[in-house]
């Protein structure tokens, strides 16, 4: 009888037991492995301790001024960016600004017009051939073409690019403030700059903390700007690709990658000792909803309206002249002139009848699609398990191992997967990565992991025990309740998720240019590719068709998860728990 009890109970394990394992198999492979043979590969050879990669980059002018340029990026970028995005976060929430709802979608629009996309698309405007460039050539003839190029163009087209998460983050942050401590601030006499300098500025300081970070991180790791505008401006992510795609050079590549992953560590050290220092909470016990300031210096109101409207142009003259472009025949795109009489649907057509110029986006939807399901799904799994054992330390160990990508750089996982498994390995049962498709998801999926995991145990943590509580009182398996109580609670933000995840890497280059297939190129290959200096018309109309799909693209995402996604999420919430309430009647 014992030992039928012992069996039941080890086949009632089983489940978690095959779980446990394949969790433990994911991060050994995917995590713990690449990153011990990039160590491995740089100070490890012929069997005994290696300085040589430090030797190699100290002597390499090339490597040391890729260095210093990422540096000094990062350093810029740091001001650039949090000066332009805390600016559109104020005009568009804070400060009373005509036409704020117009100015809020072109601020935005960076949300779907991102990346590779975004980069081309400046180039489109500001480029050698770019409108802009032959509107200044025929006022001043000896103008340099290639003037938007270098250190400047970088800094000004990733300034504009990488406001979305003040957008997504301080605004809400903004959206949140206490308008009775800022009546009590003018109650007292202060001046609207006193108010927003010593008010609204220190109640912000976490999130801006948080930003000025990733900011940073940004521009440490930046590759897509440099490559496309960046001429002689060499920045270390570049350097990284380039090295790694030489044997002899490997190790010097994964030495840049580990120097990022150092900085990176850094930054994260300093960002939570900054986020424990001060309480910066209102001490309001009940909150009043934020009232829009009108700004009474009448120049000064006016000014900033002003400024406020050419950076609305700056971000959404780039995206008009995409589409509009899209729609003009070659002889229209090559003189670059919008009129009814170069007019076509032909590179519409073209694309999408075209199996070859389709591919690449069926591709990047497949990719991106799977990795950000997939993401999600596992990461349910994972908040589940530490959930339920939150006083387990090696549960909590696990939680901890999946936020190891948000310590290192893609570039350092992707090209640790690379190294690591070139050859057949064990782990990945007698397979190796180089010319798989399937690696480049997994990787895709292994830089969702830790947001997706932070922000489902954020909702977790927002869900009312209580229902779990009263569905097993009422009998329910745990796999059952999970299912019709807690999932049902969690979808909004899941799907929410889903969303950001997918938009993210639909047109990633940085990791594709790493570890695609040759046969099987993603959307960012073909648009950098389309996009290089000696690309044919035809390829310059194939990217503009392809920036406009991408926009459309993640735009319906946005729409289908945030607009409608959420409230199909929160009627199934509300009907599994009217449906719960029924059984418990019964």
């Amino acid at each position: 009888m014992a030992s039928v009890t012992r069996k039941k109970n080890v086949l009632q394990r089983l489940p978690m037991i095959l779980l446990i394992l394949f969790i433990l198999w994911f991060l050994l492979t995917f995590l713990f492995n690449p990153v011990f043979t990039i160590m491995k590969d740089t100070f490890w050879v012929d069997r005994q301790f290696t300085t040589d990669a430090v030797s190699k980059i100290l002597r390499s002018n090339r490597a040391l001024t890729a260095v210093m340029n990422s540096v000094i990026l990062a350093i810029v970028l740091t001001f650039t960016i949090n000066i332009v995005g805390t600016f559109i976060v104020l005009v568009t929430e804070y400060f009373d600004i005509k036409g704020a709802a117009i100015l809020r979608i072109g601020f935005m629009s960076t949300l779907v017009f991102s990346g590779l996309v975004l980069n081309n698309g400046y180039l489109y405007v500001y480029g050698q051939n770019g409108i802009l460039t032959k509107l200044l050539l025929s006022i001043n003839p000896n103008l340099d073409p290639q003037w938007f190029t270098g250190f400047p163009a970088v800094v000004f087209v990733m300034t504009f690019a990488c406001t979305s998460n003040h957008m997504l983050f301080l605004r809400n942050a903004v959206k949140g403030l206490d308008s009775s401590v800022i009546e009590a601030a003018e109650n007292l006499g202060s001046s609207q700059w006193q108010i927003l300098k010593s008010v609204v500025i220190p109640m912000l300081k976490p999130v801006l903390i948080t930003l000025t970070i990733m900011s940073f991180q940004i521009g440490l790791s930046a590759m897509s700007a440099p490559l496309m505008v960046g001429g002689s401006f060499q920045t270390i992510s570049p350097l990284i690709l380039t090295f790694s795609q030489r044997p002899a050079s490997r190790d010097i590549a994964a030495l840049l990658s580990l120097v990022l992953g150092l900085a990176q560590i850094v930054l994260l050290i300093v960002m939570t000792y900054n986020e424990k220092r001060g309480n910066y909470l209102s001490i309001s016990k009940t909150k009043t909803k934020l009232i829009k300031q009108k700004i009474n210096n009448p120049i000064l109101n006016t000014v900033v309206h002003i400024i406020a409207y050419v950076l609305f142009i700056i971000y959404v003259l780039p995206l008009i002249l995409v589409v509009l472009f899209s729609f003009m025949d070659t002889q229209g795109i090559t003189q670059s002139i919008l009129s009814m009489d170069f007019f076509t649907l032909e590179h519409y057509q073209s694309i999408l009848s075209d199996a070859g110029n389709l591919q690449p986006i069926l591709t990047s939807f497949t990719f991106s699609g799977i990795a950000a399901v997939a993401s999600v799904v596992f990461m349910l799994v994972i908040v589940r398990l530490v959930m339920t054992h939150r006083k387990s330390n090696f549960f909590e160990g696990i939680e901890l191992a999946f936020y190891i990508p948000w310590l290192l750089p893609a570039l350092l996982i992707a090209l640790g997967v690379i190294l690591a498994y070139d050859e057949p390995s064990a782990l990945l049962f007698g397979n190796l990565v180089v010319g798989t498709w399937w690696v480049l998801p997994v990787v895709y999926l292994i830089m969702m992991l830790p947001s997706t995991l932070r922000y489902l145990k954020s909702a977790y943590y927002s869900f009312d025990q209580n229902l779990e509580d009263a569905s097993r009182v009422l009998g329910s398996s745990g796999f059952r309740t999970f299912w019709q109580v807690i999932f049902p609670a969690l979808l909004p933000t899941a799907l929410a998720l889903i969303a950001l995840n997918f938009n993210s890497y639909l047109a990633d280059y940085d990791l594709s240019v790493f570890l695609y297939q040759p046969g099987r190129p993603t959307l960012g290959i073909a648009i950098r590719e389309n996009a290089a200096p000696g690309a044919n018309v035809d390829a310059v109309a194939v990217n503009l068709v392809y920036s406009v799909l991408l926009m459309v693209v993640s735009s319906l995402v946005l729409y289908f998860v945030y607009g409608r996604g959420t409230q199909v999420g929160e009627k199934r919430s509300g009907f599994v728990r009217a449906s719960n309430r029924k059984r418990g009647r019964k």
